[in-house]
């Protein structure tokens, strides 16, 4: 097969495999190790070695330096300070002990010389967010869990890739200086002055603007490879520290915004990770995996089973996790992406260098990943259920705008046991939010941030409620997965033309909130003009035609609650009919209601 035709099939089958794991809310890392399996070992119709020759140790090496960037621009050290003794104690003691537990484990277990064995370990003690949160999806846990989950994989993805390049450098110059100790420092000092250099050399270039916006991201990837490559120049593998330091001096540089730098993650990052790894598992041998046969099932059970509970339980010691929350937080620790592309690197270069047994380390690594992801995507759910610790029975609403309608709104539902958070860049108006009580997210909906930082769990619907209806129906298109198709609303402007545009409609078409002539305007000047929402349980007396007889076409019915106290949003094409004990939640002119 020609080799253009070969590449433009693996981008291809990349699409499909980030796809596929976006509707599936599974990590995409699964996806794209199974095809690249197939491919590889299963059909032999994928060959990396010769599809790349003598580039595909250089493609690998820069993919990994770009993401052990991007995984250290998360670092920062007010986040370290602000989380919970837990989430501290899981990334620095929870850390070590997986390291030293799966290092033990797979030396005694696996045969590995101890060098390669504490490699092995410092490589599976990260997890990571693009394997927690997909995870997360599915499994639906309760918020103060998911919180946990998700802060950990945050801050260990860099901590854990920190500590297995350290591992790594220390391993390859004990192979060939006779001092050792000397040269590991020689090459961690090489890689941590480049590395600030870079970092501060870079912000500074950022604090200025030396750059348009549209060349930052690409003047970023620039300065990463030179760095990384100009480190290794001056001493061999010092690069991976280098990158890894300048992407922590960034993320904690308060002269500049590190959120358009995070769009690596959305766009180059994705591309890479979706290529990288299927070259990757495609290059795994078999027969490689088939010759240490029970012994990696083994190492996955201790990590399963000693390692992460150990690690869970010491961490969570002295803190307010009771025994449920840690019997769930001992059974979720997916490895995902860095594990894979450092563990492929290293595995590279050990061979490179003729350390015996390094080839095992890829098959291990890629037993532990599949292992990890399928086994606790599979039971999690389950499990958290049996725990109580589900908030599959949870409701919420995510409110986009924190004007006076979208704070309104909010209030009524509140009123019902209905989770509010509202999310917005407005300071005003998410101080207001939280007086009444009100989660917030300060923020854009639709920023890189909130994609790692806003907690959705338990909020099963999303309301856009600002004034622009094209920032709304953007909003809701870019969360219908997460909330599903029927449970995102965007409310009309009312104020122009917009909202009936060919164009508009067509490429950002979203569920009209209340009614197409229920528009933002009409509810902001109802509410000013004194009408306020009201809440009404109808009874065999008192029955929806009554109600209609008393309020009349001017009540305008915003949601209802059924029986079970399921929340139902009024949109335009759906028939209503309330029941007796059903409540209907309505904005109208009420003076009794009004004068309270």
């Amino acid at each position: 097969m020609e080799t253009a035709l070969l590449i433009a099939l693996l981008m291809t089958l990349g699409v499909l495999c980030q796809w596929m794991a976006w509707r599936m809310r599974l990590p995409a890392i699964l996806f794209l190790l199974l095809s690249g399996l197939v491919l590889g070992p299963g059909l032999g119709v994928l060959h990396p070695d010769t599809l790349l020759g003598d580039l595909l140790f250089p493609v690998v090496s820069l993919g990994v330096a770009v993401i052990l960037f991007e995984g250290s621009l998360t670092l920062r050290f007010s986040d370290i300070r602000s989380v919970t003794r837990i989430i501290r104690n899981l990334t620095s003691i929870g850390v070590l002990m997986t390291w030293g537990v799966m290092g033990v484990a797979a030396h005694y277990l696996a045969g590995l010389s101890w060098p390669l064995a504490f490699l092995f370990g410092a490589l599976v003690s990260v997890t990571g967010p693009t394997v927690i949160v997909p995870m997360l999806r599915g499994i639906r846990p309760t918020a103060r869990v998911a919180n946990i989950l998700r802060w950990e994989g945050i801050l260990v993805d860099p901590i854990g890739a920190v500590l297995a390049v350290l591992v790594f450098e220390l391993i390859v110059s004990g192979f060939h200086q006779s001092e050792s100790l000397l040269e590991f420092l020689k090459v961690v000092m090489l890689g941590s002055v480049w590395g600030i250099a870079g970092g501060w050399l870079f912000g500074r270039m950022l604090a200025v603007h030396a750059f348009p916006d549209y060349l930052q991201n690409y003047a970023a990837l620039a300065f990463v490879l030179l760095v990384f490559t100009v480190s290794n120049t001056f001493g061999d593998e010092s690069g991976l520290v280098a990158v890894t330091v300048m992407g922590i001096i960034l993320a904690n540089n308060k002269d500049i915004d590190v959120e358009e730098l995070l769009s690596f993650k959305e766009h180059l990052t994705v591309v890479l990770i979706s290529v990288l790894f299927i070259l990757l598992a495609a290059r795994l041998d078999f027969e490689l995996v088939r010759s240490l046969g029970w012994p990696s099932l083994w190492v996955l059970l201790a990590a399963l089973f000693v390692a992460r509970p150990l690690s869970i339980l010491i961490s969570s010691i002295n803190t307010s996790v009771n025994f449920r929350e840690g019997l769930l937080l001992s059974w979720i620790a997916p490895r995902g992406i860095v594990a894979a592309a450092v563990s492929a690197l290293f595995a590279l270069r050990l061979e490179e260098k003729g350390v015996a047994g390094a080839e095992a380390i890829v098959p291990l690594t890629f037993v532990m990943i599949i292992g990890t992801v399928v086994v606790q995507s599979l039971t999690a759910g389950w499990l958290a259920r049996r725990l109580g610790l589900s908030s599959r029975g949870e409701q919420g609403v995510l409110i986009a705008g924190s004007n006076k309608v979208a704070l309104a709104i909010g209030e009524a539902l509140q009123k019902h046991d209905i989770k509010v958070k509202v999310a917005d860049t407005r300071r005003d108006g998410l101080k207001e939010a939280r007086m009444k009580g009100m989660e917030i997210f300060f923020g854009s909906p639709l920023s890189e941030h909130a994609d790692r930082f806003m907690d959705l769990t338990g909020y099963t619907h999303l309301l856009a409620i600002s004034r622009n209806a094209e920032a709304n129906a953007v909003i809701c298109s870019r969360y219908k997965h997460d909330f599903g198709p029927k449970r995102a609303f965007s409310v009309q402007s009312g104020g122009d033309e917009t909202d009936e545009r060919e164009g508009f409609a067509m490429g950002l078409r979203s569920n009209v909130l209340f009614g197409k002539d229920v528009t933002w305007a009409k509810l902001a000047s109802l509410l000013s003009q004194g009408a306020v929402i009201k809440s009404t349980r109808l009874s065999d007396t008192f029955d929806f035609e009554a109600y209609r007889a008393q309020y009349g076409k001017a009540a305008i019915i915003l949601f209802l609650l059924d029986g079970g106290g399921k929340l139902r949003v009024i949109s335009p094409g759906g028939e209503i009919h309330p029941e007796p004990g059903w409540v209907l939640i309505s904005l109208v002119f009420d003076q009794e209601a009004a004068g309270a």
